[in-house]
C-alpha cells in the first residue's frame, strides 16, 4: 500500500499541544472493561514525548522510507501507558495523522482472572517440587505451606524465619514463575507480530482480539486501517524479546512499589497488594530492566526524558 500525500506533515514551529479541557471525552483503548482515567500527570508525561516521537517518526519516513510505523508504550503494570497512549493517539489524530491505540492486554492465552489462577499454580507447584528435589519436603512441611497458601501468604519473604524450608519453596518458585511470565507460554506474541506484520503490509481490514473478564467473553473486531499510519500499542510487553516489529519502544519507568500503588487506584482483579502480586511486579520489573537498552526513550516517573545511562543510575539508587 503507497499514499499519495506526504506520510508525516511537517511539525509547525509553534506547535503545542492540544486544549485538554475535557479529558474524560479522549478515546482509550481497546481492552474491554479497562478503567482508563487521565490525569494532569498523564497530560504532563504525554506532553514531553510528543515532540520528541514526531522527530524519530520523521527520522523513520526521511531515512528508511517508511510507510507506517509501529510504537510500543511500555512499563509496568499500572503506570500510565493507557492513559498516556491514548494521549499520544489523540494528538496524532488531531493532526492528521491517523493513528490507533492498540492493548496488548488482549493477548494472553488465557483471560486475567484464569492466568491469575496459571500463575498462582505454577508457583506453587513448583515449589513443592522445589522441596521434593532438594530432600526437603516432608507431610509437615507441606502441611505448614499449605496453611500459608489459604491465607496467601505462603509468597511473603517476612514467613522466612518462621518456617525452615519455606525459601527454598520460595526460591523455586519464584524460578518457575519467571519461566512464565512475559513468555509465549503466557502471551500470543505470534498473534501479535502478525497483526504488526498486517499493518505494515497495508492490509485492512485487520481482526484484532477483545477479551473480557470471562470465558465467554472473547471475540474479535474488523478494524479499518485504511487511515491509520501509526499504530501505538500500550502493553507492559512492547519492547519484549519475542515481539517483533516495533519501530520506537517507549519505556515509562517506575519501581514495583509505584506501579503497585497505581494498580490499588485501579482495583484490577482483586488481590493488588498480596505477597504474590508484589513478587509479580518485582519479576516484571526485572524483565523490563533487562530489555531497558533497547527502548527508543525512557520517560522517567517525574516525566524527563532520560539516558539510559541515568536510568540506570536512578535504578541503582531506588
Amino acid at each position: 500500500m503507497s499514499t499519495t500525500q506526504p506520510f508525516f506533515q511537517p511539525v509547525p514551529a509553534n506547535w503545542s499541544p492540544p486544549a485538554m479541557d475535557n479529558l474524560s471525552a479522549i478515546k482509550t483503548g481497546d481492552m474491554p472493561g479497562d478503567q482508563v482515567s487521565i490525569g494532569p500527570g498523564h497530560v504532563a508525561k504525554a506532553n514531553v514525548i510528543f515532540p520528541v516521537l514526531l522527530d524519530r517518526l520523521r527520522n523513520l519516513q526521511n531515512d528508511a522510507g517508511q510507510e507506517r510505523v509501529v510504537v510500543a508504550i511500555h512499563g509496568g503494570s499500572g503506570v500510565g501507558k493507557s492513559e498516556i497512549g491514548s494521549l499520544l493517539t489523540h494528538y496524532f489524530n488531531e493532526l492528521g495523522i491517523g493513528a490507533y491505540l492498540m492493548s496488548g492486554d488482549n493477548y494472553p492465552h488465557r483471560i486475567p482472572r484464569l492466568n491469575d489462577a496459571e500463575r498462582l499454580r505454577i508457583f506453587r507447584e513448583y515449589g513443592i517440587k522445589g522441596l521434593t528435589t532438594t530432600g526437603l519436603y516432608t507431610p509437615e512441611l507441606n502441611k505448614a505451606i499449605q496453611a500459608l497458601q489459604a491465607q496467601d501468604q505462603d509468597a511473603d519473604p517476612a514467613r522466612l524465619a518462621t518456617l525452615p524450608g519455606l525459601e527454598t519453596y520460595q526460591t523455586a518458585a519464584r524460578a518457575a514463575l519467571a519461566s512464565y511470565l512475559g513468555t509465549p507460554h503466557e502471551i500470543d506474541f505470534a498473534e501479535v507480530n502478525q497483526i504488526i506484520a498486517q499493518f505494515k503490509a497495508g492490509l485492512t481490514p485487520l481482526f484484532l482480539k477483545r477479551m473480557g473478564r470471562q470465558e465467554q467473553e472473547l471475540w474479535y473486531d474488523a478494524v479499518d486501517f485504511t487511515a491509520i499510519q501509526v499504530l501505538l500499542i500500550e502493553w507492559t510487553h512492547g519492547n519484549n524479546d519475542h515481539l517483533s516489529g516495533v519501530d520506537i519502544p517507549i519505556l515509562l519507568n517506575s519501581t514495583p512499589q509505584e506501579t503497585l500503588a497505581h494498580r490499588r487506584s485501579r482495583n484490577r482483579d482483586g488481590a493488588v497488594d498480596s505477597p504474590f502480586t508484589t513478587m509479580v511486579l518485582e519479576i516484571e520489573q526485572k524483565l523490563l530492566h533487562s530489555q531497558a537498552s533497547k527502548a527508543s526513550l525512557i520517560v522517567s516517573k517525574s516525566g524527563h526524558i532520560v539516558s539510559y545511562e541515568a536510568y540506570l543510575k536512578a535504578m541503582q539508587e531506588t
